[in-house]
């Protein structure tokens, strides 16, 4: 009798745990923003990414399916071994559940190839290269915010139709540059105009004046910035010092965003074309989410840090909806379901991994034409997500 009491109450005990709890590794969910936190890429995403992050958690609740979120970060040095190390450990001794931001293409590459061998998730938001959802995608593996396809449609087809027929590309010299400089020649070439050469630098130079100077001589209308961070922000300034701009020709900004314009300046900024998947001041939704960032950062966010809120967001609804933190569930669920935030609405993932949405083409206002602080941004136009991103048939990837 005593032994049926006691097998009796250890079933009631066990049915007792919610089965949502069980579904929940470890008892916690657990996001790694691993970026550039201290190099040229440090302002682009950097601190301002994982303040990002956890306003989503917060704004979600704090907790999903009765457990709790928690974000980690760490300084991955622009360094695709180093992030590798990170990544390891995160996934194989401290239980992290998936990797967002990973600014740097090779970095993003790297990271991704460990999370599709260990079937972990992983959303980019910083790294731009389209081989992420092309020939180096995976099932689990997704991105957010924008790709050079989305900057070379935006910006370089923008210059071509204004008359800049004639490009002279200046490149950093890893994935990244080669991509954005090849999608944008792309563009270039079709739209009639001609690229006249191109020039590869070392990530993180301080010196362009020989490679400046070489685009200047090739007498291109345009000479297109393939790089990013403070590479763009310090070539720019190196182009006035050289009277580029006087002389007659245009820089193309081609991955240029609020972060880089604040540090540069108007001054030094005015007139450039970008194109960005956020901007602070596009409507109410995305005033009122900019004001709280500003709050917790005193800076306005760009669009790599409105797109980690809305990947880390995007990553709990979908554990939500599963009713498990079990990869290939949540990656279904993130895969089927439509990004609806403060970052873009009617977003949809397609199933080579990337999430396909609105872009914006800005000009960078002249000092006077701004009114308050932040107010950067003249909207030229609105580049549809059709438009501006791949379909999935076209990228490359052989995932169905």
């Amino acid at each position: 009798m005593r032994l049926t009491t006691l097998v009796s109450a250890v079933l009631l005990a066990t049915t007792a745990i919610p089965a949502t709890a069980a579904d929940i590794s470890d008892g916690k969910v657990k996001i790694g923003i691993l970026n550039d936190q201290s190099g040229v890429y440090a302002d682009f995403g950097g601190k301002w990414s994982v303040e990002a992050a956890k306003m989503a958690v917060e704004d979600f609740g704090g907790k999903v399916q009765g457990s709790p979120i928690e974000i980690v970060d760490a300084d991955h040095q622009n360094k695709p071994d180093i992030a590798s190390n990170i990544a390891r450990q995160w996934y194989d001794t401290e239980q992290v559940d998936a990797i967002m931001e990973l600014t740097t293409s090779s970095v993003a590459l790297a990271v991704q190839g460990i999370s599709k061998d260990k079937k972990k998730i992983d959303i980019v938001t910083g790294a731009a290269t389209t081989d992420l959802t092309g020939k180096s995608c995976s099932p689990y593996g997704f991105h957010w915010a924008y790709d050079t396809h989305s900057q070379a449609v935006g910006t370089g087809g923008a210059l071509v139709e204004a008359g800049g027929d004639s490009w002279f590309f200046l490149t950093v010299d890893y994935a990244f540059g080669y991509s954005l400089e090849e999608q944008t020649s792309k563009f270039v070439k079709e739209k009639g105009g001609k690229v006249l050469g191109s020039v590869r630098y070392p990530l993180g130079t301080t010196d362009y004046s020989s490679f400046l100077l070489q685009a200047q001589s090739s007498g291109a209308k345009v000479i297109g910035l393939a790089n990013a961070g403070l590479d763009t922000s310090n070539s720019i300034k190196q182009a006035a010092e050289f009277g580029i701009v006087q002389g007659g020709q245009r820089l193309a900004a081609l991955l240029f965003t609020l972060a880089e314009v604040h540090g540069l300046g108007l001054q030094a900024a005015q007139g450039v074309v970008l194109t960005e998947g956020f901007y602070w001041d596009r409507d109410d939704k995305s005033r009122e989410f900019a004001q709280r960032f500003f709050e917790r950062t005193k800076r306005m966010p760009n669009m790599i840090q409105a797109g980690t809120y809305s990947a880390v967001l995007q990553y709990l609804k979908a554990i939500d909806k599963a009713g498990t933190d079990e990869t290939e569930a949540v990656a279904k669920e993130l895969h089927s379901m439509p990004v609806n935030d403060v970052f873009t609405e009617n977003g949809k993932v397609q199933s080579d991994g990337n999430m396909v949405h609105d872009m914006y083409l800005y000009q960078v206002k002249k000092p006077e034409e701004s009114k308050k602080d932040w107010d950067y941004y003249t909207y030229l136009a609105t580049i549809p997500g059709d438009k501006a991103f791949l379909p999935a048939s076209e990228s490359g990837c052989d995932l169905k």
